[in-house]
This record gives C-alpha cells, structure tokens and sequence, in this order.
C-alpha cells in the first residue's frame, strides 16, 4: 500500500511508519509493557493500516438481504417471508443490529439485494434488488455470471457513494437458508468434510439437519466446485447479498478500510474475497466466533483469533457491532493515555 499526502495541489508519497515508531508510541504509554494486551495488538494493527500514530475510526455499517431459492428444500426452520418481515423490522429500528449501531453512533443502511417483493422508499434502505431470489441451486446454480457481475457492480457504487468519508466496514447479513449457501461454499473452498461445514441455521431439527448436509454435498460434487474459483462458487451455490459482501470487502480493502467481519455467513463472503486477493487479512478483524457449526473452522482457515466469544448465532452484523467499541477503546488509549515523558513517571 502506497500512502500519498496532498501538497501545493499535488500528491507526494508519505514516510511509511515503521514497526518500531508505532511500538515506541504503545510502549512509551503510562502502563508495563504489553499490560493491555489485545488491545496494544490492535492498536497496532490499526496504525498500521491507518499509516498514522494517531488513528480514528469511522465505521460504517450495510445489511444485505436477498432470499434464496434453495429455502424451497426446507433446510431453515423459518418461512421465507421472514427475509422480507425482518427488512420492515430493520427499516423501522427494531432489530438487534439496530440498537447496537445506535448504541455506538454506527450508521446503518439496509440493502435489497434480491428480496422477494417491493418496498417502500426509505432513507435508510438501498434498492439494489437483483433478482427476487437466487434459483435452488440443488437444481441448478444459484445464479447468472451477469448477475454475479451486478452484485459485485453494485456493491463497489453502494460503498462509493454511502462510505465516502467512513474507514471501517461493518457488513451483515438477512437471508433465510443463507447458512446452506455459506456451508456450501466452506464446504467448496475447502478441505474439510461436510460434517465440519454444516450446523443447524436457525435450529432446524436432526433429519433436517442431514438432508441439508446432502443438499449441499451433492450440489458441491455436481458442479465440481471443490477448491475451484471462488467466484465459480459464488454463481453456483451463493447468495446475492453474499456475493455483494463479498464484493464490498475487496473494495473496501482497495480504499484502505478496516474490515470487522461479523459471524459465520458474512465470514463465507469474506473467504471468497480472501482466495481473491489474500492481502485483505492484514485490514482484517474477526469480530467473534459464532456458536453456528462451522464457523471455528471457517475462522481456522485464516490463523485469526476472534475478538469476542458470546456464543451468538444471530448474523446481521450484530457480533461486529458489539466488537466495535474494543477497536475504538483501543485507538483512545493510543490517542489519549498519558506517555511517561507528559506525565513525569518514572519508567521500570
């Protein structure tokens, strides 16, 4: 990443800082070494990424909800309408995500990825809808190579004009069945067993549980899509509003972002992004470890710990929301503590 500053209507390369600035900065704070532990790795992390000793966060976050045509093989526990049900409870500030965007000053917007039916204009809703729905893909691929095209078209014009001043991506996720596409493509980007893909979505029984783990097996060795080009994978057995996650984490690594990926569906967008273009890890946080099946190996393929572990399993973006204000406190003791020098302590 090459960093540029405005001079005399001109651009000039800026001096990269060091490893060593950017530690003499954490260290030289009114504390014992690496006495705040995780949150001096992420103060580093952020320097680094930012280019400054002094960064700032400016989070920004999207829901991207589309429904999913291989819902119609009753691999969730929830009715299709509840995709659509949930988007009118976002829009009207009632769900979870809500209240922790609010709670930490988060905004928030909600995109129609491909949603069946229509919505009202709203200020906070997007209409980006694609189609109503990917196809079933146990039947045939979930959609178009021109559909996937505009997913990824679209989600580069939402994060240009909604992001222009923001510096920290936060994406969620709407979508019932959307756990069968994400553990497809674990399952297709992958070495692990099928076992290891799949858990139970929003609680579906036992034998519903199986019948999933074969729907997704079959469709995977059907279109021969194991360890094949993840946006191969996408097409055939993805989500719309995963594949506009996806898209969006590349663009917004290319604007120099930091990525807080939330649980296991938005962390099966960014698998996809990562076998594009790996460098995107090093704008990376992982939120939390989601208590679907599935997530801890899907988290294993990255060597990342997450942030937190609170058992969620709710999507929406709700884990990196909640994650968020351990980046911020992070970047307040960089910015605000007291070094040895200002305050006339003593060092060890």
């Amino acid at each position: 990443m090459i960093y540029y500053k405005q001079k005399n209507n001109f651009y000039e390369p800026m001096k990269v800082l060091t490893d060593l600035e950017i530690q003499f900065k954490i260290d030289n704070k009114t504390k014992p070494l690496g006495s705040l532990g995780k949150l001096e790795e992420y103060a580093f992390k952020i320097c680094k990424i930012q280019n400054t000793l002094n960064p700032i966060l400016k989070p920004i976050a999207f829901i991207f909800a589309a429904d999913h045509g291989i819902a119609e093989e009753g691999v969730s526990a929830y009715p299709q309408e509840v995709t659509y049900q949930m988007v009118l409870n976002f829009l009207r500030g009632g769900a979870a995500m809500n209240v922790f965007c609010n709670q930490h000053g988060i905004p928030l917007y909600v995109v129609d990825s491909g949603v069946k039916g229509t919505f009202e204009n709203h200020p906070r809703l997007l209409h980006y809808k694609i189609r109503e729905g990917t196809r079933n893909f146990f039947k045939e691929p979930a959609m178009t190579e021109n559909e996937l095209k505009t997913a990824f078209d679209s989600a580069k014009i939402i994060l240009e004009n909604y992001a222009i001043d923001k510096n920290l991506l936060i994406c969620g996720e709407m979508g019932i069945a959307n756990t069968t596409a994400a553990s497809a493509i674990l399952y297709a980007l992958s070495d692990y067993s099928i076992d290891d893909c799949v858990g139970k979505g929003t609680g579906i029984n036992e034998s519903a549980l199986q019948k999933k783990k074969e729907i997704i097996k079959q469709s995977v060795e059907r279109y021969q899509l194991k360890n094949q080009d993840p946006l191969k994978v996408l097409q055939y057995v993805g989500g719309f509003e995963i594949a506009m996650m996806s898209a969006m984490y590349l663009e917004a690594y290319k604007k120099n972002m930091i990525l807080l990926i939330d649980g296991f569906i938005s962390t099966a967008a960014y698998l996809v992004a990562y076998k594009i273009n790996p460098n995107i890890i090093h704008h990376t946080f992982f939120s939390h470890l989601s208590n679907e099946n599935g997530h801890k190996n899907l988290l294993k393929l990255f060597s990342q710990e997450p942030i937190l572990n609170l058992n969620l399993r709710l999507g929406e973006g709700t884990g990196s929301a909640i994650a968020y204000p351990i980046l911020e406190s992070s970047v307040r003791f960089i910015n605000e503590m007291a070094d040895f020098d200002s305050a006339g302590v003593s060092k060890a």
